[in-house]
């Protein structure tokens, strides 16, 4: 893409830096930030910068944070002894968003993949037993994605927990609703007669 001027060019480079956004669309944002008022711009960026040098992450989850603590884990309302183990920040918002579950969180920051260098040690794993520990937790609910990587963290970290009297379970895994039994996997479809439940 050819442009005529430098600053456009910067501009958009900078932007499809983002995942996700490809050359024109940088293009569209930055004519849009160009026609918008001198403002709006301003705001952009000052929430941006304001983002990349104040944000948190919270010290008991490493969940993103304003604060030491994040809203969740200094919320009153919260279940402090029912914990979610998720693999990242994205996924304590796919959680949340569902409005069912009431406890809190642990961020472990990734899952074990040796193939990508990834080993428990490079994870919040010590974290997560140590808050077991001194939290007393009651139950642990593992929402880690249904992949080898998942599995195997899951597995490393149950072993952990052996020491501890804390209940252990992971998320179900089924067929999604709306979808057909000829397009599911063998696995999702096996799964899910095995964990089969009483129809009320």
């Amino acid at each position: 893409m050819n442009f005529t001027s430098k600053l456009i060019e910067t501009a958009v480079q900078e932007i499809a830096k983002l995942p996700g956004i490809g050359t024109k669309t940088a293009f569209r944002l930055v004519l849009h930030l160009l026609k918008s008022d001198l403002a709006t711009t301003q705001s952009l960026s000052d929430a941006l910068v304001k983002l990349r040098t104040e944000i948190a992450y919270c010290k008991k989850c490493f969940n993103i944070a304003d604060e030491e603590l994040c809203s969740i884990c200094a919320s009153p309302r919260r279940e402090q002894k029912l914990l979610c183990v998720v693999e990242n920040i994205q996924d304590v918002l796919a959680v949340e968003n569902t409005g069912q579950f009431f406890g809190v969180y642990h961020v472990l920051g990734g899952v074990i993949s040796p193939m990508e260098g990834v080993s428990p040690a490079d994870l919040h794993i010590d974290a997560l037993l140590q808050r077991v520990k001194e939290d007393a937790i009651e139950e642990i609910i593992f929402a880690l994605n249904p992949t080898m990587e998942g599995d195997t963290t899951t597995f490393y970290i149950t072993k952990k927990l052996k020491e501890f009297s804390v209940k252990v379970s992971t998320i179900a895994r089924g067929i999604p609703i709306g979808s057909e039994l000829e397009y599911t996997d063998e696995i999702t479809l096996g799964r899910s007669i095995l964990a089969r439940t009483s129809y009320d």
